[in-house]
């Protein structure tokens, strides 16, 4: 088969040949694409042609033709041609412009006179024309003859190098500007290798522009057949509302604040107000914008109008805001300013409908981008003086006294309600103290005095200088007071921290009570009027000073306090045997294994529980059967587990 020419009819496929694909001509060394010659053609067949040693390769590098086949014939030089003939024809065109000022006319100052710079590559010379221009008043045509031009003193010439876009050149003392050029010109230029630089635009002449409007056509506009007097009898009284918010973060310790847009229809006339909230630390000024005509871009005015010495007029301004530019969702700059319109009153919107056809009055919700102000907090009570006159140097840097109702001073003058009251303490030396509790109903005003015992080991006299007293858990802002109707037999009253427990009143307190039943209620005047009964009865009976007092108790009174002294010593938990053990040994103190009466006192006096006579008997009797009262520790043990 291989034999046969490669004919038509004389080439067969390899049924046994099932890959047809290129081989791989790239590889990667190193991470690095290098060449990779190819071992095996299309179909899978080796190539043994391509393949060449080492000895071949170096033979085929330092080939050279001419030891082979000689000495080539040079090629015949070119014909020569002269440069009057290479560049015939060819020339370089360049656009500029020159002024010229006017020196003598009040209509113009200066005129833009363009030209075309023609290069003449044949001989490096060069022609400026003055395209004609309709009746300019002025001679126009080819300024400079075909010439070459000197460039400065020394001789130079002007050359073709020296001539690019956006650049100055000097010709007889005339300066022209050099702005665009054709394109022939720049690939000619390019071709040699000179960067191009961008072309300018050729100014227009204020005076030819001047002279063409004066001849254009001439427009009028007719009159607005809007009549004023109509506009203000019936738009008089009609405001638009506009709620807005002013984005100033882009300042130095800006903030988003709210504002108010009034639109006046009756003048096209608007207003900014600023919205104050308490404590926003601002001046309080209501207006930012007072109510004007608002231009919408006021910096858009002729150059030449003299703002140093004059006002700008309706004639300057060219646009006033309108209703149409205050949209939902829209900001709108006024003098400067971003206001966001986010919302509008029902009037506004009932407007919108009737006169623009808007349905959408979407507001948009600027809570989250507001800065809500910091509120004030007051701080807590710190005990020094009054909490009215504490609180009065947190609401002003000049502290006011506090109001005070003189109505009520002068009714209730001279009216004092005197209560009776015990302290209520965990300190063992504070049981018994007795104080005399003193309500003026004039200045809710408090003092309580304490009468002096002898021998007990304290001084008597003035508890509480007289003072209005909050009841516990008050606010320093909003401080709820101790009123009349807060004390009665049983109530406890807390004194800044101290705790007492109301036992009885004044008979003056009754017949108030009696007086106003309306302000107090009905279990408070009967508590009150069966205690000061029992006090009456008992009156009888002589009174030691500072002695123990004697209550009357009813049957089975006094069964119901054993019980409960009982339960309270389970209450405390040392119901533990250990911990009655420690509580028994605490007291005796010789260790004969009983504890007396006295020692039992002492442990009802340090729990907090009763320590009056007949309930201590009653207590002992029930611990023990010992004549002289004497309770052993197992007693002592039983009493105490005992249900």
């Amino acid at each position: 088969m291989e034999g046969l020419p490669f004919l038509p009819g004389n080439s067969f496929k390899d049924p046994t040949n099932m890959r047809y694909h290129r081989s791989q001509t790239l590889k990667y060394n190193n991470g690095y694409a290098v060449p990779a010659r190819p071992e095996f053609g299309i179909g899978g067949e080796a190539i043994v042609r391509n393949q060449l040693n080492e000895a071949e390769l170096d033979e085929l590098a330092n080939f050279h033709p001419t030891l082979t086949y000689g000495q080539a014939k040079q090629a015949p030089p070119t014909d020569f041609i002269p440069a009057h003939v290479a560049w015939d024809k060819k020339v370089l065109r360049f656009n500029g412009y020159f002024t010229q000022n006017i020196m003598e006319s009040p209509a113009e100052v200066y005129r833009v006179r363009p030209v075309d710079l023609y290069y003449y590559l044949e001989d490096d010379t060069i022609a400026v024309v003055e395209p004609h221009v309709e009746n300019s008043g002025m001679p126009q045509g080819k300024l400079i003859k075909r010439q070459k031009l000197p460039k400065n003193d020394q001789g130079d010439t002007y050359h073709w190098k020296d001539i690019n876009m956006g650049m100055n050149i000097t010709i007889y003392g005339k300066i022209f500007r050099i702005v665009s050029c054709d394109q022939f010109t720049q690939d000619f230029l390019e071709s040699e290798g000179i960067i191009v630089n961008p072309s300018e635009s050729l100014p227009t002449d204020p005076y030819i522009e001047k002279r063409k409007a004066a001849s254009a056509l001439k427009t009028y506009s007719t009159p607005s057949s809007f009549d004023k007097s109509r506009q203000f009898l019936e738009l008089d009284r009609k405001v638009l509302r506009f709620f807005c918010l002013w984005d100033d973060k882009d300042s130095m310790f800006g903030e988003m604040r709210p504002f108010i847009v009034h639109y006046y229809l009756v003048d096209d006339t608007l207003e900014v107000r600023e919205v104050h909230t308490p404590n926003d630390g601002r001046d309080p000024f209501p207006v930012l914008i007072g109510r004007h005509k608002v231009p919408k871009d006021r910096s858009d005015i002729k150059k030449t109008f003299p703002l140093i010495t004059m006002e700008v007029t309706d004639h300057e301004i060219k646009e006033y805001f309108t209703p149409k530019d205050f949209l939902i969702g829209k900001t709108v700059m006024i003098y400067g300013r971003r206001f966001l319109v986010y919302d509008c009153d029902n009037f506004t919107k009932s407007f919108y409908y009737h006169n623009f056809g808007i349905t959408e009055f979407a507001s948009v919700d600027v809570k989250g981008v507001a800065k809500e102000l910091p509120k004030m907090e007051i701080p807590p009570y710190n005990n020094f003086g009054s909490m009215e006159d504490s609180l009065q140097s947190c609401l002003s840097l000049v502290p006011q006294p506090p109001k005070k109702d003189f109505i009520k001073m002068l009714e209730n003058d001279h009216k004092v309600l005197r209560f009776e009251a015990i302290m209520d303490s965990m300190k063992p030396e504070d049981q018994g103290r007795r104080f005399i509790l003193s309500y003026r109903l004039a200045d809710d005003m408090m003092t309580i005095y304490e009468p002096p015992v002898r021998n007990s080991g304290i001084i008597g006299g003035k508890f509480l200088e007289r003072t209005r007293v909050a009841r516990p858990g008050s606010q320093p802002d909003n401080p709820a007071f101790y009123g009349p109707t807060d004390f009665y037999v049983g109530a406890v009253v807390e004194v800044f921290k101290h705790r007492f427990v109301i036992t009885s009143a004044d008979q003056y307190v009754l017949k108030y009570m009696e007086e106003h039943k309306e302000q107090f209620p009905a279990q408070t005047v009967e508590s009150l009027r069966q205690k000061l009964g029992e006090t009456t009865i008992s009156s009888s009976k002589p009174v030691v000073k500072g002695a123990p007092l004697t209550i009357k108790r009813s049957a089975g009174d006094l069964q119901n306090l054993v019980s409960q002294v009982r339960a309270q010593l389970k209450k405390i938990a040392i119901t533990d045997k250990t911990r009655v053990d420690e509580m028994f040994l605490r007291y005796d103190k010789d260790r004969t294994g009983y504890i007396d009466a006295n020692n039992m006192r002492e442990l009802c006096r340090r729990l907090q529980l009763p320590t009056d006579d007949d309930v201590l008997i009653a207590l002992i009797s029930e611990c023990t059967d010992n004549v002289e009262g004497k309770i052993g520790l197992e007693e002592f043990r039983r009493f105490v587990e005992s249900s």
